[in-house]
């Protein structure tokens, strides 16, 4: 959360006090003070909130994003105590903050050592040139979703040659289970997780791994599901779906009877 920053005008009680420094009670506070006065234009208005201090905002105001208000710079994750820094770039550069904001070639080709001074280091500087070329930007990784297979949703639909996309839900010592969008998870066995002998599935995958698979063998009574890695499997491995046989849950009386029947039908054709 800390990393990301949060909306103080949109931000409710429950996300606002994820952020350092706030706590419950001031999240509150602030939710009530916005509620009263109407939406935040800028951080220094924080300060009028109460409880809210001089630590705790040092602590949260880099955190706190106001979009759309007087200043630019107060829906970044530039501190404001670092807003000087900002302000001689501007001097030196001869262009507004609005001019600034954005223009990622003309600032990798500023100097960050120009700017440092006795409060704000050459690591700080260069931070605060990242943050103009794209303010407000999440750190995180982009976020990205398996696509299951269109027309395949229950364990039926598979069919043995198959190729799927899949998600990695656990690793184990004999194997990864991959999510294929039938509501069943299936197997690949460490055998089939590498083109290579590989001693730890981990080695090869982890949770939450987007993955490619070939099914290679169905069992739809058992409900179980083999799926491989590798580029080439060998046809062996791929085997004829299972499905339940009508006559293994007979009573064995009942198949005896049927047996004795066929045969007497049998003599009684060759008379």
């Amino acid at each position: 959360m800390n990393a990301v920053g949060v909306d103080v005008n949109t931000a409710s009680v429950a996300l606002l006090k994820q952020v350092s420094g706030l706590s419950a009670s001031v999240s509150e506070n602030i939710v009530a003070f916005r509620n009263a006065n109407g939406p935040f234009t800028n951080r220094k208005q924080l300060k009028k909130v109460p409880r809210l201090g001089d630590k705790a905002y040092e602590q949260a105001a880099g955190f706190l994003r106001i979009m759309n208000g007087d200043n630019p710079l107060d829906a970044s994750a530039v501190h404001p105590e670092a807003y000087p820094v900002v302000e001689a770039i501007i001097s030196s550069t001869g262009k507004s903050i609005r001019d600034l904001i954005g223009q990622r070639q003309f600032l990798r080709n500023l100097n960050p050592a120009n700017y440092i001074n006795e409060h704000f280091g050459l690591p700080t500087v260069t931070d605060i040139l990242q943050e103009l070329e794209k303010p407000g930007r999440d750190p995180r990784p982009e976020f990205k979703s398996v696509e299951f297979k269109a027309g395949v949703e229950k364990i039926t639909d598979l069919e043995p040659g198959m190729r799927l996309d899949g998600v990695v839900t656990n690793v184990a010592n004999f194997g990864a289970f991959v999510d294929i969008g039938v509501h069943q998870d299936g197997l690949i066995h460490i055998s089939h997780l590498s083109d290579t002998f590989i001693k730890d599935p981990r080695d090869v995958v982890k949770t939450g791994d987007m993955v490619k698979v070939k099914v290679l063998e169905v069992d739809v009574e058992r409900k179980r599901i083999s799926l491989t890695m590798k580029s080439a499997p060998d046809n062996g491995d791929i085997k004829p779906e299972k499905t339940p046989q009508k006559n293994l849950n007979k009573p064995k009386q009942q198949i005896a009877a049927q047996s004795s029947m066929a045969d007497a039908f049998a003599r009684a054709q060759r008379k």
